[in-house]
């Protein structure tokens, strides 16, 4: 009996105790500082916000974490390309025939098949929208005989740019078979920034990644592929109009994206993202405060070297650049806009 009375009083006790101390732990696990800058869960371990036309910094968190960068690796699979065409080795007619090993490439792609040929700049396309992987190994052969010489090139074109903490392996930012993070191409946040600007700079990168919807594939084929671009933000956001999207499950989600306002233009690469959503919501939120931070009467970007290539006309539609405020010195950061969609993506590489 007193044994009874005992346990119906220490068990209340006993319980209440065992509330308080996990509601404790909870307001510990919520008074956890967050690292500067990232106030959206998962939205990324490392990022950087540059002034495309000076170069100049004007945020970064954890900006030297090596990762890999997934399918923003075709990036520098552009850069290498450009440097074909501009040479005059290969033209964007040059008509490519597809290989078994290029039908065999999984991941995201417009499943090419060894009967098939197609020009360079059809591919490219498929490349930047619809971050085709069988079409990044297929330009690789074509421009440099084999894939394993054009990483060569995207090494040596690297290091032509400054990215000291970058290595690829790869022409389109598929994990290795081993599947062992050491293995995959790697690189950093402001790194890729160096990247980015490079293209925008000296290339014409716009003409591919501001198009938000294209068909492939017709001719030859009967019914050609609806590409959509990957990059949400296009004509959502004012001024995006680049550059591109990446995804493996060991890089996360990551994203360089550039917009232009007013004549002044800002690069945002944001790497090993947990989400789409926290991603995306994130570069939002990036690029407005990175537009407010630019200085006041700073120069405008311009391309220090026009296209070299006619512009070739295509059934595209771009994304719409937005009107926007003229920012003022001292604003602060406008809201991320609640109104975007952004789709929930299974994963695959991207």
């Amino acid at each position: 009996m007193i044994f009874s009375r005992l346990t119906s009083v220490i068990l209340p006790v006993l319980a209440v105790l065992t509330l308080a101390a996990q509601a404790a732990g909870a307001d510990q696990i919520r008074a956890k500082p967050t690292r500067p800058g990232s106030t959206i869960v998962g939205a990324y371990k490392g990022a950087i916000i540059v002034d495309a036309a000076t170069g100049n910094v004007l945020f970064e968190d954890n900006a030297d974490l090596v990762s890999p960068p997934a399918s923003m690796t075709k990036l520098m699979t552009f850069a290498v390309l450009t440097d074909k065409l501009n040479a005059g080795s290969i033209t964007l007619q040059t008509p490519v025939r597809i290989t078994p090993a290029d039908a065999a490439i999984g991941g995201t792609q417009v499943y090419l098949d060894p009967r098939e040929t197609f020009p360079v700049e059809e591919l490219i396309y498929a490349m930047m929208i619809q971050s085709a992987n069988d079409a990044a190994h297929a330009l690789a052969g074509a421009a440099a005989g084999s894939t394993e010489a054009f990483v060569d090139l995207m090494n040596a074109k690297a290091r032509e740019i400054g990215m000291l903490h970058t290595t690829f392996r790869s022409p389109h930012g598929l994990p290795p078979d081993d599947r062992k993070l050491a293995d995959s191409d790697l690189t950093t946040p402001r790194d890729f920034a160096l990247l980015c600007r490079y293209l925008l700079l000296k290339t014409d990168v716009l003409k591919y990644t501001s198009v938000r919807e294209r068909p492939f594939g017709s001719p030859p084929r009967a019914k050609p592929i609806d590409m959509v671009n990957h990059d949400h933000l296009l004509g959502k956001v004012a001024g995006v109009d680049g550059l591109k999207t990446g995804y493996t499950r060991g890089a996360g989600y990551c994203l360089s994206a550039t917009a232009q306002r007013n004549g002044r233009r800002i690069i945002v690469v944001t790497m090993n993202g947990e989400t789409t959503i926290a991603r995306d919501r994130k570069v939002i939120e990036l690029l407005e405060r990175g537009f407010a931070l630019l200085p006041p009467g700073g120069p405008a970007f311009a391309a220090t070297i026009p296209p070299a290539r006619p512009v070739t006309p295509s059934p595209i539609s771009l994304a719409p650049t937005q009107p926007t405020e003229k920012a003022t010195a001292g604003a602060a950061p406008a809201s991320p806009r609640g109104d975007i969609p952004i789709r929930i993506i299974v994963p695959g590489a991207k």
